[in-house]
């Protein structure tokens, strides 16, 4: 149910053409925000997104490029600057969830996922910083994995990049609190999104089971990011929040 909460504001959230990104951005966007809906490749995804956002009402963008590109990031908050005038929101929610025994592992499959995850997050934050301090109000929601949490096979990079964006996002509440802007994390559980064509299932999925031993919705985590970027939630700040079913008690 829409509350226009969020109307006159401005997100980017980042890896928004499929899956918990394209959730999250048409949360906001029932809530009344405009949004710039990115993509690292895939255009034709970013464009469904923007019709699905313009069938409530609210105006979206597509933005393709890798968030791995500090020049790529900067044209982004060009773009919304450009065609909105101001940035409220942003959802660091692009992330690569790659597999392979850390034995096998070389340093370009580990920088690949920091590149993404942790270097991502930072040219995000750095590019969209000086609008979000003009917002007075400013918002940054960071999607972390359960993983980080509790460890899983043959994920050693992507373990490591979501636990450092839980750290960066205690770092950033610290600082970035002066200037009006909250900085929380969701963490997803288990959650039942499409997987391409003969991928398996990830190890650590069969390992974590939910208190009802039903897996979530890709919507389960966008009403969480959703209430973080709500007026009603100026007071939680530097959080991780779950949303899991009870798979992981923790903070």
């Amino acid at each position: 149910m829409s509350t226009n909460e969020l109307a006159g504001k401005v997100a980017i959230v980042t890896g928004s053409g499929r899956n918990i990104g394209r959730a999250i951005a048409l949360a906001l966007a029932e809530d009344g925000a405009s949004i710039v809906v990115n993509s690292r490749s895939n255009k034709d995804e970013a464009k469904a997104v923007v019709r699905e956002i313009e069938t409530v009402g609210e105006r979206a963008l597509v933005h393709v490029g890798d968030i791995a590109d500090p020049a790529a990031v900067q044209a982004m908050v060009d773009m919304a600057i450009a065609e909105f005038g101001r940035i409220d929101i942003l959802v660091n929610n692009a992330a690569l969830r790659r597999e392979k025994p850390f034995a096998e592992m070389s340093y370009a499959d580990w920088r690949e996922v920091m590149n993404v995850i942790l270097d991502g997050t930072f040219h995000c934050v750095k590019a969209c910083l000086p609008h979000l301090k003009k917002s007075g109000a400013g918002t940054i929601v960071n999607i972390g994995g359960l993983s980080a949490h509790t460890g899983a096979p043959d994920r050693a990079h992507v373990v490591t990049a979501k636990a450092g964006i839980i750290g960066f996002t205690r770092a950033l509440a610290h600082d970035l609190s002066p200037d009006g802007i909250t900085v929380n994390c969701v963490v997803p559980g288990i959650i039942g999104t499409p997987r391409p064509k003969n991928t398996p299932e990830p190890a650590h999925h069969l390992i974590h089971r939910t208190i009802t031993g039903e897996r979530g919705k890709a919507e389960d985590v966008a009403a969480a990011v959703r209430f973080l970027c709500s007026p009603a939630a100026r007071y939680v700040n530097g959080q991780a929040i779950h949303a899991n079913g009870g798979a992981y008690f923790g903070g």
